[in-house]
């Protein structure tokens, strides 16, 4: 039976309960339950809460770096003294949006990362004033589905916005050009650089085909999977040219790099602390989005330059004399990214995968297969390898596979054991770590019961 709709103040101070009472019982930080019982008491509640922001709904969506590009966009936001709300821990389901509203405490604007499924859903419920697009890669087959299913919900969803709204979306992404570019009001970013890109389609690719024709792309320049300088030679569609484009990017392994823009302000230098051609996307995606704002130009920058990494994507802890590295392994995509990014590094890699498939990390991990870990073994630096999680014996076999000798590997499904074998083995080192998402969450639930970090939901 449906419930009424309770008063809006009656509603959200039972939902605001129910958050205390989560946090207070160890259960979480309180993020999801309360919009999950305030959308069931008063149905209407995010789209009244949205409209009562004067400064309008920014929302962030993609497969990967969504999470990254919202802080860095906060960054900036906060620089211009703007009183944001956001769901700063992650969660980007209307649940989530839903809580991180109940506490917006008179802000001035919005800003949510989307889980790329609930992004439509919080286009209706939102109205935002600025979307941006960011990729489209294939995660999570048995939630989302085949990519064109996902792509498809995009389309519609991008059709039915107001014109008024600001779409910011990812050139070098075929699917989210084709999508976005029809908009009447739009900011197209992308990298340039050509000393990031390589000449072929990885295998792993995954938007290989025209949407309108499809016909196989031609690309030109590849950076990430199937990201870069395409077209279609049969019906003539083609990247469109970035409005705001990395027209350098220099990598410094995890110590970060240096990016230098063109955009319709004039150029941009920025210096970041992340690492890898997936965070130059993402501060170039931040810069446009920041552009599309009005905010100064000057100022984005300064406030990006300060920005750490977000809680597991490119994270460090110190644990003793070792320092870990956690870099969020979810898809073939980031994952083949994450390598290449390791590998930018000098010295042995001491490596710790962790392998889960829950409902929040995808029940199917033949993705695994996808992968390059042979390039880790090609290079013959992989020094120690140890694999966890509730799939760790799937991994191992995919390392073995790869050709990885498996009396030289640690197999411990308990995060805490096979954290304990890979420090064991890394000594006073680096060790990396490549957690599925659930599995980020273990491992930081040890690492906070250790006292060596804050509870996931605390924002940093």
């Amino acid at each position: 039976m449906r419930v009424p709709s309770l008063p809006r103040g009656v509603a959200a101070g039972l939902a605001r309960g129910a958050g205390r009472l989560s946090q207070g019982l160890g259960k979480g930080g309180g993020t999801t339950l309360p919009g999950l019982v305030l959308n069931r008491l008063r149905p209407n509640a995010t789209a009244e809460m949205a409209g009562a922001i004067a400064g309008g709904v920014i929302l962030i969506s993609g497969t990967n770096g969504k999470t990254t590009t919202a802080r860095l966009v906060r960054a900036v936001l906060d620089a211009s003294g703007a009183k944001v709300v956001a769901n700063t821990a992650g969660s980007n389901l209307e649940r989530g949006v839903a809580s991180a509203l109940l506490n917006a405490g008179g802000a001035e604007m919005a800003l949510f990362e989307a889980d790329e499924a609930a992004l439509p859903g919080l286009i209706e419920q939102t109205r935002p004033r600025v979307v941006a697009l960011m990729n489209l890669f294939r995660d999570q087959l048995d939630r989302y589905g085949e990519l064109e299913h996902l792509a498809q919900r995009w389309s519609e969803a991008v059709a039915g916005l107001d014109p008024a709204t600001i779409v910011v979306y990812n050139a070098d992404d075929p699917a989210v050009a084709e999508i976005a570019a029809p908009h009447p009001n739009t900011v197209s970013y992308g990298i340039d650089d050509a000393r990031v890109g390589r000449d072929r389609l990885p295998h792993a690719a995954d938007a290989t085909e025209c949407r309108r024709c499809g016909t196989r792309l031609r690309h030109e320049m590849v950076t990430i999977a199937h990201l870069g300088r395409w077209c279609c030679p049969s019906c003539g569609l083609a990247r469109p040219q970035p409005e705001v484009a990395a027209t350098r990017v220099e990598l410094h392994g995890m110590g970060g790099q240096r990016l230098a823009l063109a955009t319709p302000c004039g150029p941009i230098e920025l210096s970041l602390r992340l690492p890898g051609t997936h965070n130059a996307y993402n501060a170039v995606a931040a810069t446009a989005t920041a552009l599309a704002l009005g905010l100064a130009p000057e100022s984005i920058g300064p406030a990006l330059a300060r920005r750490q990494a977000a809680f597991g994507r490119a994270e460090r802890t110190s644990v003793g004399d070792a320092r870990l590295t956690t870099l969020l392994a979810k898809n073939p995509a980031g994952a083949n990214e994450n390598i290449r990014t390791m590998l930018l590094e000098g010295g042995a890699l001491h490596l710790l995968v962790l392998l889960n498939d829950r409902t929040a990390d995808g029940q199917d991990v033949s993705w695994i297969w996808d992968v390059d870990y042979e390039l880790l073994l090609h290079s013959d630096r992989l020094a120690s390898l140890t694999v966890g999680g509730d799939r760790a014996h799937d991994m191992a076999l995919r390392f073995r596979y790869a050709g990885f000798d498996p009396d030289e590997m640690s197999v411990a499904p308990s995060v805490s054991a096979a954290l304990d074998a890979a420090l064991a083995d890394c000594g006073a080192g680096d060790l990396y770590v490549l957690p599925t998402y659930t599995a980020l969450l273990e491992l930081q639930a040890v690492l906070a019961g250790r006292g060596l970090a804050p509870a996931f939901w605390e924002d940093r």
